[in-house]
């Protein structure tokens, strides 16, 4: 099948929507036709080579679109299925899908990235997250795909596999909010604003949102937040103390990336409290983080990859809440592009001009 792609030939450089040839589906693998991707930050750092991509690549790693046809062996869904393409697979075979954290899964883990089509000259594509959304059709295994019946915009549902999942598992699955407890969120980009409206939904007693963007510490505020703070006002974490009895807060869910952030994000928890790491600014970095304030102060440090969701679980959940409009979606879909200006909506998930530009395909 030729359809068109945008690919990442060279990092640093502006994607070129070429012709692509898709190889046929093996075994176990579903073709479908993209509706809407949303533009994540996670491909704006592939793009300037800080994510461990193999060019030349179609980024994107989820997307919602129509099942065109599938390869031998699929049971899960069937042509003209609407589907959602997540970014994390669950085989249900390897050692990590055995123990309940598909999260972990070996297949994203362990194996390379899938060759899913190739250039005119032969040259071999792969596609980013084994998804390769920025495409107007996907090649991805049944592990990756789930059906969903919804009237929702197609740009909203497009953000179920990766963010709305994340941010929902982030606070009800690794922190385990309960109703009363303080919250605060350091980023607030997609994925803090999930965090912030799981975090309402749970009830939490008071929510902290901390970014610097004075933008989204308003959306923030209409989506939940109880407190904005603005780090480059004074100390962040002094701040955050101070809103909550000079404690800190009970649960603090880090959604930024830097390790400073990281940092603040430890220091701004309680003794004995919870942290939820979630942001990856580069694949080879690493972080400092104060020896005291977890080995004597008793702090509980979570990782946090895709939520540690079970999406035959928490996807209908988390459709389930956008629908009833406990979690809001439209609010976060801040532009949508065409696939010929996949740069426009590059540039403006790195420059936090979006929250989420969706990639839409008629």
């Amino acid at each position: 099948m030729i359809h068109k792609a945008a690919l990442l030939e060279q990092f640093g450089v502006p994607m070129i929507v070429h012709d692509v040839i898709m190889r046929d589906p093996a075994p176990g693998e579903v073709v479908v036709r993209n509706t809407a991707a949303p533009f994540c930050s996670t491909d704006w750092l592939g793009w300037k080579a800080m994510r461990n991509k193999t060019p030349p690549v179609i980024l994107g790693h989820t997307a919602v679109g129509i099942v065109e046809t599938t390869g031998a062996g699929v049971s899960a869904v069937k042509a003209g299925d609407l589907v959602v393409v997540a970014g994390t697979p669950e085989c249900g075979e390897c050692f990590y899908c055995g123990v309940g954290r598909p999260d972990q899964c070996s297949v994203l883990m362990e194996q390379p990235e899938p060759v899913v089509a190739a250039k005119e000259d032969g040259t071999p594509i792969r596609a980013a997250g084994r998804v390769g959304a920025y495409a107007e059709y996907i090649l991805a295994n049944q592990n990756q795909i789930w059906a969903v019946e919804s009237d929702m915009p197609h740009s909203q549902l497009s953000l179920l596999g990766c963010g709305v999942t994340t941010g929902h598992g982030a606070v009800v699955n690794v922190a385990q909010v309960e109703a009363g407890q303080s919250v605060t969120v350091v980023g607030l980009g997609h994925l803090g604003q999930w965090m912030v409206q799981a975090a309402r939904v749970a009830g939490a007693s008071s929510i902290i949102g901390v970014d610097m963007v004075p933008g989204r510490r308003d959306l923030a505020r209409s989506l939940g937040a109880t407190h904005l703070v603005d780090p480059t006002s004074g100390d962040p974490v002094e701040q955050v103390r101070a809103l909550t009895g000079g404690r800190g807060s009970d649960v603090v869910l880090e959604a930024a990336g830097p390790e400073l952030a990281v940092q603040q994000a430890v220091l701004m928890s309680r003794r004995a409290g919870t942290v939820v790491l979630t942001g990856v600014q580069q694949f080879q970095a690493s972080i400092n983080l104060p020896q005291l304030a977890i080995a004597i102060q008793g702090r509980r440090i979570l990782a946090c990859q895709n939520g540690q969701s079970i999406l035959g679980r928490d996807l209908p959940l988390c459709l389930s809440l956008m629908e009833s409009g406990q979690y809001q979606a439209a609010e976060l879909v801040t532009a949508e592009y065409p696939l010929e200006k996949i740069n426009e909506a590059m540039y403006a998930s790195g420059q936090l001009q979006d929250l989420s530009g969706v990639i839409s395909f008629g």
